[in-house]
């Protein structure tokens, strides 16, 4: 017969269950350890970016609020340059991407591993939303009024007399087509 042991010679004893949960245990999280460093670099990295690209933005007239530049924190950090376009990390980490979101899908506009590259590519974005910006903003002059030539007044016939016109017309139609009924019956 098999023995039976009591609870207190299990707790003393590793078996393999308890050893392997404790290998899964310490596995995942060196794993989240090494997602938390790749993100922390990630971050690091679109500092960078970030540090790289305040000449440009202090450049950019006060009156112009189109550009809200930031690192927002999420599954993939991201620099936002405006709130359709935005600097993340490519799939290798070291690559940097810079997307803007259109009503087609999102468009890749640069991509790169040299921060000067993306400044350049940045700067033009910029350039091109500023001038998009003026041409908004422009007003153009409507059209004068030419002076009303003199028309003579339209007469409006009333509905009711087309009406009238209408009923004793059917009236006449029908009481003729009854009259030949009657004389062919003679």
């Amino acid at each position: 017969m098999a023995e039976k042991s009591a609870p207190g010679e299990l707790a003393g004893r590793p078996t393999r269950l308890r050893d392997a949960l404790r290998k899964a245990r310490i596995e995942a999280a060196d794993r989240t350890g090494v997602v938390v460093d790749l993100r922390d670099a990630e971050v690091a990295r679109l500092e960078i970016m970030n540090e790289a690209l305040d000449s440009l933005f202090s450049e950019i007239p006060a009156g112009v609020d189109l550009f809200d530049r930031g690192i927002s924190q999420g599954d993939s950090p991201r620099l936002w340059i405006d709130s359709v376009a935005h600097i993340s990390m490519g799939r290798d980490k070291r690559i940097y991407r810079f997307t803007q979101d259109t009503r087609f899908g999102r468009i890749v506009l640069a991509e790169s591993h040299d921060v000067p590259v993306m400044v350049d590519a940045v700067t033009d974005y910029i350039a091109r939303r500023m001038i998009e910006r003026e041409h908004a903003m422009i007003v153009t002059p409507a059209p004068a009024a030419e002076p009303a030539a003199a028309v003579a007044p339209v007469k409006r016939h009333s509905g009711v007399w087309t009406f009238a016109f209408g009923f004793a017309a059917g009236l006449a139609a029908l009481f003729g087509f009854a009259l030949v009924m009657a004389l062919r019956q003679i």
